[in-house]
């Protein structure tokens, strides 16, 4: 064995012969370690994996190889018939050995690296080898040919849809059986602006992927699909059942594959685990940070004998939000804690701010507890703006970029226009107005800088559309972000970042207690306090309903999201009867 230095940093190199070709295999870690097996897709070589294996390696063994042909790796020769996925399970076989031969390997794959992952587990010559398998963006060719075959033979217009959109998706497919073509296009134009165009439709950063052996790569993988995808298609496999666990994770917006081909998986694969990602085909190098918190979490389950039931979260939207990145503001209590907790049980990692900071430690802790795999309590005032550059810095280097911001921190403010100090103004507006720009311009920055998507929450009010006599400030600090919510989901729907603001309405939080009613002695104020405390526990809205509305939100990317019955009312009525809504804003409140 030779050991050399290669692209991916701290990486030991070794050569595998197998079949008339030599594999170059890269390992890093701990080799006495769970095992992790990568194997990378079409045009790339092993290189792909790179920010992946880094994470990873803290934890496994993390091997990479260059598929036959590709990067490092020698080429069959003929190349006709050289690439079947007969022969690559050979590969499979001859590295597996040789980088663990007395343990099964945790099996990840890519795009064709996933279509023979899909093979290496459901063959029978591998029982034993694969511990687990993590599929993304690449069928099993088998179950494919099946899922053609069931539409084709039972028919409905639903079921011809999806057969003719994921043929337009697949036009690429039709091109590499060309001959020749491929292979000049590749050496030629193509394989000189791929980087480019990766960059530019896909945000893949450049440095380090692809390497300088893509337009041969490529060239040589157009056997890939020859030597394997008309006879599989035609004739799949009756018995491609899976005999290891698989984790399935499916980027949403993936312009090659329709995420409908996965939906009789079940069918083959007896213990599945799905994962969804809002992002395109290109994760190794887009979402790397995702996908090791992912792989890791499912190996980690599989090596302890877990069930795949056990093994994730198993709340509503769990698949989405899984591993995901949220931060809270005004997360000790109330909505924020509701929220917080919510996305616990989804399965994310929590970022709980808050001025309290026992709060905070609480409901981060009880968020690890829901289901939470990581959750951090952080203190700060969200109207200092240099305390949450100071955050978003500490985050970032930390735990990662925000993928979910919740901007939910708030104060409470009553009293007429007239009784109200501009101290009161300023306090109102710094936290529940300046505390949303704040989130929104140095967080909201970090996702458009990744250039991967994410969300942003703001919490407005029903007060933000429901005039009032009694709440002119606090009704214009929510006012302010309902319409700064709805120019920035303008502004950064081009970079795929959604802005959602929810209208809560009368919830049942401790708002009601804290809240300062200007013009009032300290004993009048308390007395007001424990009254509409009160009217609001009578209405008893709790803020978990608030916080499940947050969630779907995201999910649905809605705009704005009055969430209890009243609120939903107003707003009807400010669009439809806006003269009745102004006739009840001159009512005295019930105080």
């Amino acid at each position: 064995m030779s050991v050399t230095s290669v692209n991916i940093e701290g990486a030991r190199e070794r050569w595998v012969r197998t079949g008339g070709v030599e594999l170059c295999v890269a390992e890093l870690g701990d080799a006495a370690r769970p095992t992790v097996l990568l194997v990378h897709g079409y045009p790339d070589s092993k290189e792909v994996w790179s920010e992946v294996a880094e994470r990873l390696a803290d934890r496994f063994h993390v091997v990479l190889y260059d598929v036959r042909g590709h990067g490092r790796s020698t080429a069959p020769a003929p190349l006709r018939g050289g690439f079947t996925l007969e022969k690559l399970t050979d590969d499979f076989l001859a590295v597996a050995d040789a980088v663990s031969p007395d343990r099964p390997v945790h099996l990840v794959g890519h795009d064709w690296g996933s279509v023979q992952g899909w093979e290496f587990a459901t063959v029978e010559r591998t029982e034993g080898r694969i511990a687990s398998f993590t599929s993304m963006s690449g069928p099993s060719l088998d179950h494919f040919g099946h899922w053609i075959k069931s539409r084709m033979s039972r028919p409905t217009p639903r079921r011809a849809a999806q057969l003719i959109s994921q043929g337009a998706k697949s036009w690429y497919v039709y091109m590499l059986h060309m001959p020749v073509l491929p292979e000049l296009a590749w050496r030629g134009p193509l394989g000189k602006r791929w980087p480019k165009m990766l960059q530019r439709l896909e945000n893949v950063p450049l440095g380090g992927y692809p390497t300088a052996s893509l337009p041969q790569d490529a060239a040589h993988g157009a056997w890939l699909y020859r030597d394997n995808v008309r006879a599989r298609l035609g004739r799949p496999r009756p018995d491609a059942y899976a005999h290891v666990p698989v984790q399935l994770i499916t980027p949403l917006d993936d312009v090659f594959l329709s995420p409908k081909l996965y939906a009789e998986l079940e069918h083959w694969v007896p213990r599945l685990t799905r994962r969804t990602l809002p992002a395109k085909h290109w994760i190794p190098r887009t979402r790397p940070d995702q996908l090791a918190i992912w792989i890791s979490e499912f190996v980690r389950a599989n090596e302890d004998g877990i069930p795949a039931k056990d093994a994730v979260a198993t709340g509503p939207h769990a698949d989405r939000f899984g591993g995901r990145l949220v931060l809270v503001t005004g997360a000790a209590s109330g909505i924020g804690r509701a929220t917080a907790f919510a996305f616990a049980e989804a399965g994310a990692r929590i970022v709980a701010v808050d001025r309290d900071a026992e709060g905070a430690a609480r409901t981060a802790e009880m968020s690890r507890l829901i289901g939470a795999p990581e959750a951090w309590g952080e203190v700060v005032d969200v109207s200092d703006e240099q305390a949450m550059e100071k955050l978003a810095e500490k985050v970032a280097t930390e735990y990662g970029i925000v993928d979910v911001l919740v901007n939910n921190a708030g104060i409470g403010l009553s009293g007429s226009f007239f009784d109200t100090t501009a101290e009161d103004w300023k306090k109102v507006l710094d936290v529940n107005l300046w505390g949303v720009i704040h989130g929104c311009r140095i967080f909201g920055k970090q996702m458009a800088e990744r250039g991967q998507g994410g969300h942003i929450v703001n919490t407005a009010s029903a007060a933000a559309y429901q005039p009032s006599r009694a709440l002119p400030a606090y009704s214009t600090s929510k006012a302010a972000v309902l319409m700064l919510s709805e120019c920035l989901r303008a502004e950064l729907a081009g970079q795929g970042i959604g802005v959602s603001a929810i209208c809560p309405g009368l919830v049942n939080t401790n708002i009601t207690s804290t809240t300062h009613f200007a013009g009032a002695d300290a004993a009048e104020e308390k007395r007001l306090q424990k009254k509409t405390s009160r009217l609001y526990g009578m209405r008893n809205f709790p803020p978990e309903k608030v916080a499940s509305a947050i969630l779907r939100a995201v999910v649905k990317n809605q705009a704005v999201v009055p969430v209890t019955p009243e609120a939903r009312g107003a707003h009807l009525m400010s669009r439809f009867a806006p003269r009745t809504l102004r006739a009840i804003a001159r009512l005295e409140p019930p105080l």
